[in-house]
């Protein structure tokens, strides 16, 4: 489990990434010159050990090679979004206190209304693939730096912010187990170890590196000497394609991912050799049963399936023979104590509803800045919580139902929107869905479902009507949509989680209410 900078000196012409649409190669003994050299460059502009910096850009080379000259130098490194605009953007930067910030020629537009701002404790502005008024150029200024190694190496680690689903992101900081440099990443012994990852291993990244599972993936096959393959855009057909080309025997997906390559034509699917696959890993949202059964039947016992969150308080794994016996579970647990607790705080038998808490041994974490909050997160007894709901089965599997915050209250039931969506996404024509509750005078609540259509043509109330009779044969009474509108694009994050309040907001305070075609079934 050696860190790059030992591969470098044993295997210096090997592939550590590998850029899905250039080709690019950037072997290990130039991650390790130009990681030396930006952790020269950090030096020498008065960044220490435990000090912050901001990062916000597109899959590209430099993405990697800031991060590992960042972890070299002690750095605490924060990748936002590119999706974030001015004012989401300047809050995580101002919150974590980054002193620099890099950011992208592609992404130039906020970047600049960033240096406009100046938020927090910014004091130096770089670039990447070019520059403009006010940012230096990244790759000159590192140019000037000598490619040995700093005097003071230590361990730098990300913190990164939750995807703000439900109101302003947190930052989720996890401290380094040792300051040393050469600690081993975290994962190596728990998900690396389960999943089989070595120097040998050709992982595939399909997914934007802001994110925790993609970066820590990266890292995680970076200290084993491993080979990375970035996307710099997830297409469902390049992926098929680079799988083929690369002999990809790792990869690590989000659901939404599989029911894009589900939806490519049989024809397309057949043309791509994927068996090189030995371990294709899921997470992040929970898998339509459907669309898991028919990503088996096409890949083979090679899915695998874990549930975590940047927290790090648990994890559970379920490979395809378990998962064929306990379909739709995330798994036993891996790292951390299950708990199913009740909102008075008491556990909860087998088969019953409730948050979802770990407890046991795991490395405590906090939210940057945000003492309220990390102290909501645990309870009395110190197990924690990201808010998520689910149950355990008898065998001490986990099922998740949706995030608390998501919950219907409809009449008094619980209505969990994620069985919906999940029933609906496997509908021929419906790319994507959104459902959620939005007021209801005698109810509090009814359900609605807004859909994005394969084709926009279809977007007619005809066609919705076709869906919700469809649906109905699907689900009970109580818990179908009262309505149903279409949306030409939802705002799905790159990890596959809907970003769905904003669409609760806009429908809660009624600027769609009548808008969009859809019948209104209730009633």
């Amino acid at each position: 489990m050696p860190h790059p900078s030992i591969t470098a000196e044993t295997y210096p012409h090997k592939p550590a990434f590998i850029m899905g649409a250039s080709g690019e190669i950037v072997t290990y003994q130039q991650l390790d010159e130009r990681s030396n050299q930006g952790a020269q460059l950090f030096r020498s502009l008065g960044l220490q050990p435990g000090d912050h910096i901001g990062m916000m850009m597109e899959n590209n080379r430099q993405f990697l090679e800031i991060v590992w000259a960042a972890q070299r130098s002690g750095i605490i490194f924060t990748p936002i979004s590119t999706h974030l605009k001015l004012a989401e953007a300047s809050y995580i930067l101002e919150n974590c206190g980054a002193k620099l910030f890099i950011g992208s020629l592609v992404l130039a537009d906020v970047a600049a209304e960033i240096i406009a701002n100046s938020p927090g404790d910014v004091a130096h502005f770089y670039m990447v693939g070019g520059i403009k008024p006010g940012f230096e150029s990244w790759e000159e200024a590192i140019d000037l730096q000598p490619e040995t190694r700093i005097d003071d190496e230590s361990n730098g680690v990300p913190m990164l912010y939750s995807s703000g689903t439900t109101g302003q992101p947190k930052g989720v900081f996890v401290p380094p187990v040792s300051s040393d440099v050469n600690t081993p990443h975290p994962l190596v012994s728990s998900m690396g170890a389960a999943f089989g990852f070595s120097a040998e291993t050709v992982y595939l990244s399909p997914a934007p590196l802001y994110h925790a599972a993609p970066l820590h993936y990266c890292m995680m096959v970076a200290f084993q000497g491993g080979t990375i393959v970035v996307m710099e855009q997830f297409d469902a057909e390049r992926a098929l394609h680079l799988i083929e080309e690369h002999r990809v025997t790792h990869s690590q997906w989000v659901p939404i991912m599989f029911i894009r390559m589900l939806k490519l034509p049989q024809e397309v699917r057949d043309r791509y050799d994927v068996s090189s696959m030995q371990f294709a890993i899921h997470a992040a949202a929970p898998c339509p049963i459907e669309v898991k059964e028919r990503m088996i039947d096409w890949w083979g016992e090679v899915i695998v399936e874990y549930y975590a969150a940047s927290e790090g308080i648990g994890v559970t794994i379920i490979d395809s023979a378990n998962w064929l016996t306990h379909k739709g579970s995330v798994g036993p647990a891996l790292v951390g104590e299950l708990h199913v607790v009740d909102d008075d705080g008491n556990e909860l038998p087998a088969g019953e509803i409730g948050t979802i808490y770990f407890g046991g041994e795991h490395t405590r974490f906090k939210y940057h800045n945000e003492p309220e909050k990390t102290a909501g997160a645990y309870n009395d007894r110190g197990w924690a919580t990201t808010g998520d709901v689910g149950y355990v089965d008898k065998d001490g599997f986990l099922y998740l139902t949706d995030r608390k915050n998501f919950m219907i209250i409809s009449g008094g039931v619980n209505i969990y929107p994620q069985e919906i969506e999940n029933l609906l996404i496997t509908h021929p024509k419906i790319a994507d869905v959104a459902v959620f509750g939005i007021p209801h005078e005698e109810f509090g609540e009814q359900v609605k479902a807004v859909v994005e259509p394969m084709n926009w043509a279809d977007a007619t109330d005809e066609v919705a009507i076709e869906i919700m009779e469809w649906l109905r044969d699907k689900l009970s009474h109580i818990k179908m949509p009262r309505s149903l509108d279409f949306h030409p694009k939802l705002p799905r994050m790159d990890n596959g989680k809907l970003y769905k309040r904003h669409l609760v907001e806009e429908y809660r305070s009624g600027a769609r209410s009548d808008e969009g075609p859809g019948p209104d079934t209730d009633g």
